[in-house]
């Protein structure tokens, strides 16, 4: 009995440790993502040939996708290499072929487009629910909306709230560069996913 009681007490303080780690992971995230609200960007989505690892745009300006990858590698964590490395081994589970007619990755530009980072999410995060309730949102989570025209939008929630605490604010760049807004429900969401690595 005596041993019963140490192997559940040392579950618990395993599950406990994992979440301080999840925790303490997703408000560095949060922090990230305010920060990109202090850089000037300019919305622009051109291709540019980049360095790998850790290639970057130049860093006055970016799309919705580079507040993403900018605050993650902030972390450490590079989505760059992620992406492509994970599209080398399975290319044909991402849409690069049915979206752009592309026959292989291209390490300048898949971890730029928004549905190549769900894909990636997808596999290799956690995909949550897609609801109309604020409640159902975390600080830290990604989440990916269709703007008009079919245009694939993604962006990080924060812990600031709406003013009537109902919902997460979201950083992300629509246009004017990065932003803090209160956009969660404004267009339809096409993902929600949390992505933490090494906290599995």
């Amino acid at each position: 009995m005596e041993r019963i009681g140490l192997i559940l007490l040392l579950q618990g303080l395993l599950v406990s440790s994992v979440q301080a780690d999840v925790e303490t992971f997703s408000a560095e995230l949060v922090q990230a993502a305010m920060d990109r609200t202090e850089h000037h960007v300019r919305y622009d989505g051109s291709y540019f040939k980049l360095d790998y690892p850790n290639g970057d745009v130049p860093a006055n300006i970016g799309v919705c996708t580079d507040v993403v990858i900018r605050s993650y590698r902030q972390l450490g964590i590079d989505l760059q290499v992620l992406v492509h490395e994970d599209m080398n081994s399975h290319f044909a589970q991402y849409p690069s072929k049915r979206i752009w007619g592309l026959s292989r990755p291209d390490k300048n530009i898949d971890h730029r487009r928004v549905p190549n980072l769900q894909t990636f999410f997808t596999r290799h995060g956690r995909t949550l629910q897609v609801s109309n309730d604020g409640a159902d949102y975390q600080a830290g989570d990604i989440v990916t909306w269709m703007l008009p025209g079919n245009l694939p939008h993604i962006g990080i929630l924060v812990e600031q709230t709406s003013l009537e605490q109902k919902r997460p604010l979201v950083v992300h760049n629509i246009g004017a560069g990065p932003q803090l807004e209160d956009m969660l429900f404004e267009y339809p969401i096409t993902g929600h996913y949390r992505y933490q690595p090494n906290l599995d």
